[in-house]
């Protein structure tokens, strides 16, 4: 063989290794969730890390490259931190799924793929994916004002990885005047770990300036009970400072 034929020859080899390589069957996994401190949807890929807030509703994707005539089983793990991938909290053998993420701490995702095809294996296992959920925080303020003035005119909490909370609101006789879970409690949208909790309206008018008397129970993802029993002053003939708790 001559020389500028051994070269061809070699660039042929060279250039079908690099097509095979390309063909190679694996994954590109992706874990999607909507982040409050982001305000956005956040992707992490493969040996990503994110600190989000819980609860945390993970969509998983393992987007499987090239799987020809292969057939491939997809197996998603998901543990904490603390311990190792070989005692998941969660396994899932769906080629797309989603976990929630309750309490705080740090969380690994890995997707391994198997593909088989006339007795060839190929193994793919994807690097770790790292969320950390941060602790709880739980705070009230002690009034507000609700009259259109757009500066403090509902009722609103600091609540960071908060996964239940019940509150109610009642007028000085007992006589309940608004209630509100997490489930249906407003995201304000000027500040991330804010909480809308009421508006000051009963029966579609906004109450009497006054006292009134809040009752709340909720649970942080780090499992501390918040308990909190407290008078709010309601002034709708003045501003009421949400940080200072008074009159302005």
């Amino acid at each position: 063989m001559t020389l500028s034929k051994a070269f061809f020859f070699g660039v042929k080899l060279l250039l079908a290794g690099i097509s095979v390589m390309a063909r190679a069957q694996d994954a590109t996994p992706i874990a999607s969730f909507y982040s409050l401190d982001e305000s956005s949807t956040v992707e992490m890929t493969s040996g990503d890390s994110q600190t989000a807030q819980a609860p945390l509703d993970v969509a998983l994707t393992a987007n499987v490259n090239n799987p020809e005539n292969y057939n491939y089983v997809c197996e998603w793990r998901v543990w904490n931190t603390k311990n190792n991938e070989y005692s998941p909290l969660v396994t899932r053998f769906e080629e797309n799924t989603s976990c929630t993420l309750t309490q705080s701490g740090g969380y690994g995702i890995k997707l391994y793929v198997t593909f088989s095809l006339d007795g060839d294996t190929i193994e793919y296992e994807s690097d770790p994916m790292i969320i950390t959920i941060s602790e709880s925080k739980l705070s009230c303020p002690d009034g507000f004002s609700p009259n259109n003035d757009d500066i403090n005119d509902k009722y609103r909490i600091t609540a960071q990885s908060i996964v239940h909370l019940d509150a109610k609101f009642f007028n000085r006789w007992g006589q309940l005047m608004h209630s509100v879970s997490l489930h249906n409690a407003e995201r304000a949208t000027d500040e991330v770990n804010k909480l809308v909790l009421w508006d000051g309206k009963h029966d579609g008018k906004v109450v009497k300036d006054g006292v009134y008397f809040l009752n709340l129970h909720a649970t942080g993802s780090d499992g501390v009970e918040y308990k909190i029993k407290k008078a709010v002053n309601i002034l709708t003939g003045s501003r009421y400072s949400e940080t200072t708790g008074g009159e302005q």
